[in-house]
């Protein structure tokens, strides 16, 4: 019997307004939606039949806006290629960028894992005070739990 291969692809959404990202929601099911949209624009039925069997959009963080989606291997390419063609999620403007393609679920997390630290020690050096680097750290040990339970 032959192994089906995924491939997990890290995604960045920012909103491209700064002032729209306290309110910015996201969901995997939007995600997901907008993603097939986009390759059903660009690639046509081609694209959505090769893409329909084992895509689905797995993880969706909306404090620090990443999101993961699944497809398999070789379909992916078409979904790579039409993720920087996002601009809309709902109504909103945003920018989407991936960070990540890696082959298990577990090696994604840990690249997250590590984006964070580095971007926690980047926003450490803003912080003024004690209670601020406080609330940014249990936002990332509530993401390692979710690491954790995953192994």
């Amino acid at each position: 019997m032959v192994r089906l291969k995924n491939r997990y692809i890290v995604l960045q959404i920012e909103p491209r307004d700064p002032k729209d990202s306290s309110n910015f929601t996201l969901s995997s099911d939007a995600i997901m939606q907008v993603i097939k949209d986009k390759i059903e624009q660009l690639h046509g039925d081609f694209g959505m039949a090769s893409i329909q069997a084992g895509f689905t959009a797995k993880y969706c963080n909306e404090y620090t806006k990443i999101a993961i989606a699944r497809a398999r291997h070789g379909p992916h390419k078409l979904v790579t290629s039409s993720i920087p063609f996002i601009n809309k999620i709902g109504s909103r403007n945003v920018n989407v960028r991936i960070l990540y393609i890696g082959a298990t679920i577990k090696k994604c997390f840990c690249f997250i894992k590590q984006y964070q630290e580095k971007a926690f020690e980047e926003v450490c050096v803003k912080l003024k005070t004690p209670e601020e680097r406080r609330a940014v750290r249990e936002a990332i040990n509530n993401f390692q739990s979710a690491l954790k339970s995953m192994e």
